[in-house]
């Protein structure tokens, strides 16, 4: 499905970006992993399905980062095809009540989950464009689609992937650069984990309980729709926010 194409996944040190890169190589693609903390576990994992990457230290809030992780993809392998934009602040943040929720909070979890995501884009679109081509895949979440309370900093950052989403797909249809998003529930993860903490298994029953199929997400559960809108097989698909999340929005 991916076969020779040039995928960027950040937030790939673990949980599902670790899960996207070794099952997009096991697909044929070039992955680029990309993320704050050390690859090399999921390097591993890509070597193991048989495929080819290489990992780069990046800080999707730096300028600087990003456009260093855009050249060494282009000296690597020569193009950048697909951007799966991962990387969030979900684990470190504090939940609570709006109220309650600490400015310094609020403002990284725009930084790393809003403006790293504008970031990105703007490092790749140059290459894209030139290719003729392109694919940009956000990872938002219910807490959007679903409106999800005391941790309102992540659900409006995750809001906002939506509208990002919406409004660069306008913009760049006629570059043939198509823009979506994937909105998951609660993942089965380290970083879902830590994010509710004590609260974990309850939380977890009660999202499990309000899906139409009752078992915890887990993260190759999104693979299939991630490397779909990465394929050609959705080409004429942009601008959409497509859930999954087990059936708990229904559009």
């Amino acid at each position: 499905m991916l076969e020779g194409r040039v995928v960027i996944v950040t937030g790939a040190a673990r949980g599902i970006g670790q899960a996207y890169a070794a099952r997009f190589a096991g697909m044929g693609a070039k992955v680029v992993a990309a993320d704050i903390s050390p690859c090399d576990e999921t390097l591993a994992a890509v070597k193991a399905a048989g495929g080819e990457g290489i990992g780069i230290n990046l800080d999707v809030t730096d300028m600087r980062s990003v456009a260093a992780m855009a050249e060494r993809t282009l000296a690597a392998f020569g193009r950048i095809d697909g951007l799966v934009n991962n990387a969030a602040l979900y684990g470190a943040l504090k939940g609570g009540k709006f109220e309650a929720i600490e400015e310094a909070q609020w403002d990284a979890a725009m930084a790393v989950n809003v403006k790293g995501i504008w970031n990105c884009c703007k490092a790749v679109v140059g290459p894209m464009r030139k290719a003729g081509a392109g694919s940009i895949v956000n990872i938002a979440s219910l807490a959007a689609t679903y409106g999800m309370p005391y941790a309102l900093h992540y659900t409006t950052s995750k809001a906002a992937v939506i509208g990002l989403t919406r409004g660069l797909a306008r913009e760049l249809g006629r570059d043939n650069i198509r823009v979506n998003s994937v909105a998951p529930s609660a993942v089965a993860t380290e970083g879902t984990r830590e994010f509710f903490g004590a609260k974990h298994d309850k939380a977890i029953e009660t999202v499990r309980d309000n899906q139409s199929i009752k078992r915890t997400l887990d993260p190759t559960d999104l693979v299939g729709t991630a490397a779909w809108l990465l394929s050609d097989m959705s080409a004429f698909v942009t601008g959409q926010t497509i859930s999954v999340d087990g059936g708990t929005v229904l559009l």
